[in-house]
Formats: C-alpha cells, sequence, structure tokens
C-alpha cells in the first residue's frame, strides 16, 4: 500500500466561466499560480518521494511549483490527463443542455459508461487513471508520492480507494490545489466489466 497525496491543478479562466476542459489545455490563471504556490508551500516540509502529473499545462505548472519547492523532477504521465469532453470540450453548461439535451440525458441515465460525442467514459477514465496509479505505487512502494492531475480523474481515484462505486464519481471531485490523501493497493488490470 503506498499513500498517494492527490492534488487537482490550480483554477484557470474556464474554471471560472464553467466552460468543460476536457483536455482542451487553458493555462492557470493569477490565482491558480497563487494556488499551485500555496499548495507548494502546504507540502514543503512533507517527505514526498516523487512528483507526477499529467502532461496538460494547468496540472503540470502546479506540479512543477511544489517539485520545485521539494528538488524533485515532475514527471509526466499522459494517462493522468483529464476526461475527453469531446464536443463539449470549451463549452458552458447551458450551451450543452441546449444543444446536447438528448446526450446529457443519456450520461445522467448511465454516468459510468456514457460518453459526451467524441468524449470518453468515466469507465475509460478510470481504466487508464487506475493504471498510472498502480504502476507509481509499484515503482514508489514506500511512498508517499504526489500525483497532480485534474477533476474527475482524480474522483476515479478516490473512488476506489474509499470503496465507492465509481458511478459517484462525480461527486467526489476534489477541490482546486486541495492535497487529498489516499492510501492505494496496486493490483493487477481490471476488464472493463469490473469497475461497475
Amino acid at each position: 500500500m503506498t499513500r498517494l497525496i492527490l492534488a487537482r491543478h490550480g483554477v484557470t479562466e474556464w474554471n471560472i466561466a464553467g466552460r468543460f476542459q476536457g483536455q482542451a489545455d487553458p493555462p492557470l490563471t493569477a490565482a491558480g499560480w497563487q494556488q499551485a504556490e500555496s499548495l507548494a508551500e502546504v507540502l514543503a516540509a512533507s517527505d514526498i518521494q516523487a512528483v507526477y502529473s499529467s502532461d496538460l499545462q494547468r496540472a503540470y505548472n502546479t506540479a512543477q511549483a511544489v517539485a520545485k519547492r521539494l528538488g524533485l523532477p515532475v514527471q509526466v504521465d499522459r494517462r493522468l490527463r483529464e476526461v475527453s469532453q469531446g464536443v463539449w470540450e470549451g463549452m458552458l453548461h447551458a450551451d450543452i443542455l441546449a444543444q446536447y439535451a438528448a446526450e446529457w440525458a443519456a450520461r445522467e441515465q448511465d454516468p459510468l459508461h456514457n460518453r459526451p460525442p467524441g468524449g470518453e467514459s468515466v469507465a475509460e477514465v478510470a481504466a487508464r487513471t487506475w493504471a498510472a496509479a498502480d504502476e507509481i505505487a509499484r515503482l514508489h512502494a514506500a511512498g508517499p508520492v504526489l500525483v497532480v492531475s485534474h477533476g474527475l480523474s482524480l474522483a476515479t481515484l478516490i473512488c476506489r480507494a474509499l470503496g465507492r462505486p465509481l458511478a459517484e464519481a462525480r461527486h467526489h471531485i476534489p477541490e482546486n490545489a486541495v492535497p487529498v490523501p489516499i492510501d492505494w493497493t496496486a493490483r493487477e488490470a481490471m476488464h472493463q466489466g469490473d469497475h461497475d
């Protein structure tokens, strides 16, 4: 079992505006940079052994602020990216409801397997994010390890660590740049059906 310290990236303009970010790559705001520095301050005295990040700049820059304080490199893993929101990326919630009412209703009906047009499902995000966390845990059994990623991606890790159903993932999205420690036990790759 490895202690993972999860951290969502600092805030972006799209966070503030309520736009769906997904794998689009808007930068941190000035407030987001400050959140990253505050996270670095909070974790400065920790015994973190490694820092991993999504390759998207909002996560990488947040991770870099902490890693610099700790004197560690940032190890980038694309599997830690946010869920792909497909054609919804950059859109406001109200506009999605207006233009994609049927697709939104389908997501509400099946929050685990349904995906936006051109995007990913929660189950698909969990498969890649869990695989990344399993590998990190095997490489750093002593821990702790900082993992800087995105709201839904981190929520899938939180669900598995807490034994919560993945369909509830959207209810476990952490706040921006607030550390969330979990205990992670690496296991063999699972079949997609086992995520239910």
